[in-house]
Formats: structure tokens, sequence, C-alpha cells
């Protein structure tokens, strides 16, 4: 398999550290959404079943963006989309806080579907950063652009508990202000990266295997199954968790914003070691590891209601999916050539988030159909079901040729 890297301009390790900082602010702005954007949707509407889909919108927007995404970053360059990407989320964050003070549903749902395609562009950083350094340290930077989060799970959470209030009467309007200006500075962050150029020739693109031969290959089957079932289950249990301790359990959302501010923590504060964990024990077994702790999350949840139940199950459900997707990243990298990446990483994205957007609607839905347990219980199968795919990817690999 043809490994070359473009060789960026300037260091590696500066513009890694830059996506760093800018993933920090980006996720942010994700996990403000993630702590408010529901219970901001609860407070506009009667039928609670529907509170989740502002934030479904938002990976709806996510999901239809990827593939557009992928062309631009491979047409404009990095950096110039990866700005763009930004760019487009303040003006949205704007028409959110507007939505928010006039209690406008729709138009709440709309900014926030707007505000999605922004993540369509940062879910690339970890791309860029693998396509930026040698094969070995593939896995390390992806691992580090990652670990930016870990900021975000502290900001984004208490930035919103801050200014939730700051407009009397208006419960989160200030909120969605807040996150444009974080999109200003993300963009100044951007500006100042050197990261590997594309390659911007359509017809280079059309270059490598046929897209046929892509989409049956294990080597890329199986950690884009593995990578949409470590997304789509933690969204399906994150995404309910908030609305299951207040309208079910009878928590207050100080309590809910707490669960989820340590569990976007969890998600990226693995990611210091993540990727050496991939080298000692390699990524089939890091991501298999990764889904069978989002086995134990549910399985915590399963015993009790407590706060202790969710904070603890919530930490275990960020770690599980740091490891899931790492890994599952990582193993991407590494099958596909230079002129694939588009065509590779574009689609890989739509399935990831099409199935995440499949798994927040039905988040809401399930909680007021079955209930929160039954939403664990369905996350155990499916995430044996991921292992079982990961099994025979290391089986196929020890298979002699």
């Amino acid at each position: 398999m043809d490994q070359r890297a473009a060789t960026p301009v300037g260091s590696p390790l500066r513009s890694i550290a830059l996506l760093s900082a800018s993933q920090a602010i980006v996720g942010s702005n994700q996990a403000i959404l993630m702590s408010v954007a529901a219970l901001t949707g609860a407070g506009m509407i009667a039928d609670k079943s529907f509170a989740t889909l502002p934030v479904t919108m938002m990976i709806i927007g996510t999901a239809l963006a990827t593939g557009p995404a992928a062309w631009l970053i491979h047409s404009w360059g990095r950096r110039e989309a990866f700005i763009f990407g930004v760019a487009i989320a303040i003006p949205a964050a704007l028409l959110a806080g507007l939505a928010a003070w006039l209690s406008l549903f729709w138009l709440f749902c709309f900014a926030l579907a707007i505000i999605g395609a922004t993540a369509a562009f940062a879910n690339q950083y970890r791309f860029a950063a693998a396509d930026s350094v040698p094969p070995a340290m593939k896995s390390t930077a992806i691992s580090w652009v990652l670990f930016g989060g870990v900021l975000s799970g502290f900001i984004g959470p208490q930035l919103s508990a801050l200014s939730k209030d700051l407009v009397p009467g208006h419960t989160f309007t200030a909120t969605y202000v807040v996150m444009a200006m974080l999109g200003l500075v993300a963009i100044g962050i951007l500006s100042q990266t050197r990261l590997a150029p594309t390659i911007r020739d359509a017809a280079e693109r059309k270059g490598g295997r046929p897209l046929a031969v892509l989409l049956r290959s294990p080597e890329i089957v199986v950690p884009r199954i593995a990578s949409a079932v470590s997304y789509a289950l933690m969204v399906l249990v994150m995404v309910a968790a908030p609305l299951a301790m207040v309208f079910v359990c009878g928590h207050t959302t100080e309590a809910a914003a707490f669960a989820i501010q340590w569990h976007i923590v969890a998600m990226f504060a693995p990611s210091f070691v993540t990727g050496t964990i991939i080298k000692r024990i390699g990524a089939e077994v890091t991501a298999a590891l990764g889904l069978l702790l989002i086995i134990v999350s549910a399985g915590i949840n399963l015993h009790g209601i407590t706060t202790i139940h969710f904070d603890i199950s919530m930490v275990l459900l960020g770690i599980g999916w740091n490891f899931g997707f790492i890994a599952s990243t990582t193993m991407l990298s590494e099958a596909y050539r230079p002129e694939e990446a588009a065509r590779v990483q574009g689609l890989n994205e739509q399935v990831v988030f099409g199935t995440m957007a499949v798994a927040s609607i039905g988040s809401g839905l399930l909680l007021q159909t079955i209930g929160w347990q039954s939403i664990n219980i369905l996350a155990i199968p499916v995430a044996t079901a991921g292992i079982l795919a990961l099994g025979f990817s290391m089986t196929r690999k020890k298979r002699p040729l």
C-alpha cells in the first residue's frame, strides 16, 4: 500500500498544535450545543419527544456537508477550507441566538443544521494531521489533534452555564452569541496553520483504485463500521442522557451539565495516551476495547439512575468513543493512497455522520417510547457486532497469503 504523504510547509508539529487548539475552540461550541441545545428546544415545544430534533438537525447538517467539505478541502486546500467551515458557523450561531430569543423552534433547528456543517470540516482535522506525518506517527498525530477537545469539555459547559441567563427572560440566548465569538478565535488560529498540500488536480484525484473496489475493501470497510458504531452509540446515549436525567429521573439541569462536561472531557483526555496504546496493542484491539467500554457504560446505566451512575457511565462512554474512533481512523488512514484520499475520507464521513443522524433522531423518540433503560440494552448488541467485525479484520490479517 502506497503510504506517501504530502510534505507540509513549515513544521508539521506546529500545525498539529494549532489544529489541536482549533479543535479545542470548535469543540467548545459542540460541547455547548450538546449541553444546552436539547434543553433549549425542550423549552420551545410542548411535546418533549422532539426536544432532540435540533441536535439531530445539527448532525444531519454534518452528514450532508461531509461530501462537499471533503471536496472543498481537496480543491481549495486544507487551511482555506477549514477557515470557511468555521466562518459559516458564526452567522448560524447568531441566528440560533435569535431563535432562542423569539422561541422559534424551527428557526432554531435550521440554525443548528448550518452549524453542523462546521463539524464536517473540523472532523477532517484528524485526516489533515495523519496525512502530514510519516506512517509511524499517524496514530500519535490523530490523538494529539483530538486531545485539544479536553479543553472543550471544560470551556463549553462552563460558558453555557455562565452565559445562559445573561439575557433576562431568554435563557441560553447569550450562549449562542458566545459561540459566534469563539468562531472568530478559531479563524485566527487556523489562519496560522501550514498543512500538507492536497492533490487539487481533479483528474489526478480520480486515480487509484475504482470506487467499487474501495467500497468492498475490508481494510476500508471494517474501520468505517467500527467508527460508525462507536460514534452512533455515543450519540444515541449522550443525547438522551441529559433529557433522561432532567425529565425522567428528576435531576437538575446543573447535574446534567456536569455529567455531559465530564463525558466530553473523557472523550478527548485519553488522546494523550491513545496513540501509544494503539502502537502497543494494535488499532483493531484498541477499537474493540473502546466498544467494550461502551458496553460497560450501558451496563452501569442499567444498574441505577443516580447522578453517580450517570457520571460514571458518561465518562466510560467518552473513553470508549475515544479508543474506538481514534483507532478506527488510524486503521483507515493506513488503507488509502494519496490520490484516493478525497473519495475515501468523504465517503467515510458520510457513512459515519449519516449513522449518527439516525442515532440522534432515534434517541429522543426511543427515550419517549421504550425508555432510558431500553436504549442502553439496545447499545449492547450493536457494540458487540462492531467487535465481531474487528475480530474478522484481525483474523484476515493473520491469514497466510
